[in-house]
């Protein structure tokens, strides 16, 4: 019997429950199989107990955004630019301004 990437994070976690590349991974696996409520767990818990991971503040705010939530999905971005900022992690802070500004509506082609 095969055993699914699922199952091996789960395992893996068992062993390490506080590392937050784990539940990193399984919130993006978790969406990868379209459970965006045990995915959302999974990427709340890293912005609520592992703040400074910065990649969960992205894929966070895009299922927000997947969900109808856009006021979440606008405070995630937020909360992950200053906490990239923070870290001076240029990458990330641009890719977090990009999405937010498009949520916003600094993109939008409103010239008529």
């Amino acid at each position: 019997m095969q055993v699914s990437r699922l199952d091996k994070l789960l395992e893996f976690l068992k062993n390490e429950p506080e590392d937050e590349f784990l539940k990193y991974a399984l919130a993006t696996e978790y969406l990868r199989l379209n459970d965006t409520v045990k995915a959302l767990a999974y990427y709340e818990d890293l912005v609520n107990n592992h703040p400074n991971y910065v990649g969960t503040y992205y894929h966070l705010g895009k299922l927000y955004e997947a969900l109808g939530r856009k006021a979440e999905a606008e405070s995630t971005y937020e909360k992950g630019m200053k906490v990239a900022r923070e870290k001076r992690d240029n990458h990330a802070f641009s890719e977090l301004k990009t999405v937010y500004d498009e949520l916003t509506g600094l993109y939008d082609d409103d010239d008529d």
